[in-house]
């Protein structure tokens, strides 16, 4: 596993992160030990960078993250966690007030609550889980973390932002208040390399990639068949046009695939070429998932051809109502 530097803090953190996010979703003691086993997987294998949240399962996935936390004494794992929307709504809206998402009661709570379900006295890096630049008009969400911050409960401040809206996060990261942003970058969305990447360099603010796999369409497993449960969010995700788009995308690049490499692999390798990432948070529950993420770190960036051919498909995409 290679290490990189999380921004201004200073943090070595592997640049193979873990994401939480699926393990909310699934309860009981047989689904449990499958998922402590899976961290401890990464653990061993040079993971220390966990991104999960209050929202995933209500403090469920933070209370598997202090888990292993504790059980790693002599190991520093960092621990990344969110507050969730007091509207609960995803994502934010342009008329979404601090008010309706983040007054600072509502940081404090939830950062409580956090501390409690993980059973931990800290968390390393504390982030909103929606944001609208429009809130630094407003100090008192800034007030409120590095109030929490001066008391220990937490050592660093991010955002989270909106599907396909990397430049709504850009005034924060210059306004030099966040430590780090979270944002979804991958082969197809490339968009954070315009403006929020020259800005997070400029400020050394330290760089989450989420959603590596576009919701799974970068493991090449997606079909015009393919269905998920009502209660499942990618029945609402995958609407045909999407389904129908994200095939297309994802068979075209099947065929640029080297031999002997995974078409998840080369998603991961392909954002390890950009250094202002500082971690890539792929969500993981099997071990084979972990042990194959994980590798990609070993085997570094991809060619610089094959890096080049990717570039040529980015895939610009409007926010919709189905996209969340």
């Amino acid at each position: 596993m290679k290490y990189r530097k999380f921004g201004r803090t200073g943090w070595r953190i592997s640049e193979i992160g873990y994401g939480m996010w699926g393990m909310g979703a699934w309860k009981g003691s047989e689904i449990d030990e499958e998922a402590l086993r899976s961290l401890q997987r990464a653990v061993d294998l040079g993971c220390n960078f966990f991104d999960t949240a209050w929202d995933y399962g209500k403090g469920y996935s933070e209370g598997l993250l202090g888990k292993t936390v504790r059980a790693n004494p002599g190991k520093k794992l960092y621990t990344a966690t969110k507050v969730p929307p007091k509207n609960f709504k995803w994502p934010a809206r342009r008329h979404f007030t601090l008010d309706d998402c983040f007054p600072p009661d509502h940081i404090e709570e939830y950062t409580h609550k956090s501390l409690q379900a993980a059973g931990l006295e800290s968390f390393d890096l504390m982030q909103l889980h929606t944001w609208e630049d429009a809130w630094l008009e407003d100090g008192r969400w800034y007030k409120k973390l590095d109030d929490l911050r001066r008391q220990g409960l937490i050592r660093a401040i991010g955002i989270s932002i909106n599907r396909w809206e990397p430049w709504n996060g850009v005034r924060a990261v210059r306004s030099g208040l966040v430590d780090s942003v979270q944002v979804i970058y991958n082969i197809f969305d490339q968009n954070p390399e315009d403006e929020l990447f020259p800005a997070c360099r400029e400020m050394d603010v330290g760089v989450i990639a989420r959603v590596p796999f576009d919701e799974g369409t970068l493991t090449g497993k997606l079909t015009l068949d393919s269905r998920w449960p009502e209660t499942d969010w990618r029945h609402s995700y995958f609407v045909p046009e999407n389904l129908k788009s994200s095939v297309e995308h994802a068979d075209a690049l099947k065929p640029l695939t080297p031999e002997g490499m995974t078409l998840p692999e080369m998603a991961l390798r392909f954002i390890l070429a950009n250094h202002t990432v500082s971690t890539i948070i792929p969500g993981m529950r099997k071990l084979h998932n972990v042990e194959a993420n994980m590798a990609a770190s070993e085997a570094g960036p991809l060619p610089a051809e094959l890096q080049s051919e990717l570039r040529k498909h980015r895939w610009v995409r409007e926010v919709t109502e189905w996209s969340q």
